[in-house]
């Protein structure tokens, strides 16, 4: 899945190929129905209060394949009252360099499809320090992957905690169609300046709202399923 396509629009995806696409008007308005009917029937908190109130959400592929941007976050909110809906390329799991080689004892972590309100804007890497979403207000559940096979293991006991499992770009251009050793966890956008953008969307609600952010992580036939 470069993207999904919902059921009863026959052409339209949310698919950036490594590019990010806006929508406005009546396609936003189809899939802000379509997502909000889903986190209705999921119990969860979709905002729809105010300007620039995010709902951050990740779709993950089904396909179970490892090391490939296969994977959105988008962002839902209002701007003058009217929906928006921005959509960039990411990986929501971990890439076979990981998977591979865990860094941590216990093997490689996945984060559990959820509503997190757990991030805020703070600095996230090593050397490579930059403003990201980081994990720093409540703990999230994931699964731990080590049998090293190569590929994401979505089951098994639950562990929940402070994992550091933030929002945050690669590293390598933004063509770079392998994940790598990008992510060992975390949420990753494929293109840096998409990023960036979704970071300055960000900074705008953090002015209106706080540094206070929810993620939610979805898995896609969790909204193809769902009829509007």
């Amino acid at each position: 899945m470069a993207g999904f396509r919902a059921a009863g629009e026959s052409q339209l995806l949310i698919s950036g190929e490594g590019k990010m696409a806006r929508l406005f008007g009546a396609d936003a308005n189809i899939l802000v129905s379509r997502f909000r009917a889903a986190f209705q029937k999921m119990g969860y908190k979709f905002f729809e209060n105010g300007d620039y109130n995010l709902n951050i959400v990740g779709v993950r592929n089904s396909s179970g394949l490892a090391d490939t941007f296969d994977d959105n976050i988008n962002i839902f909110y209002k701007v003058d009252g009217n929906w928006v809906v921005d959509a960039y390329t990411a990986t929501t799991e971990p890439g076979t360099r990981i998977l591979q080689k865990p860094i941590v004892s216990g093997g490689t972590a996945i984060l559990i499809p959820g509503q997190y309100s757990a991030y805020k804007i703070d600095i996230h890497g090593g050397k490579r320090k930059y403003k990201a979403l980081c994990q720093r207000r409540a703990k999230v559940s994931i699964w731990r992957d080590d049998n090293r096979d190569r590929k994401p293991d979505y089951s098994g006991p639950v562990h929940e905690g402070m994992f550091g499992i933030n929002i945050h770009r690669q590293w390598g251009p933004d063509d770079r169609e392998y994940t790598g050793g990008v992510s060992a966890g975390c949420q990753v956008f494929q293109s840096s300046v998409d990023f960036y953008e979704f970071m300055e969307t960000c900074d705008i609600s953090s002015e209106i709202y706080g540094n206070g952010f929810t993620y939610t992580l979805v898995n896609d036939l969790d909204i193809i399923e769902i009829n509007v």
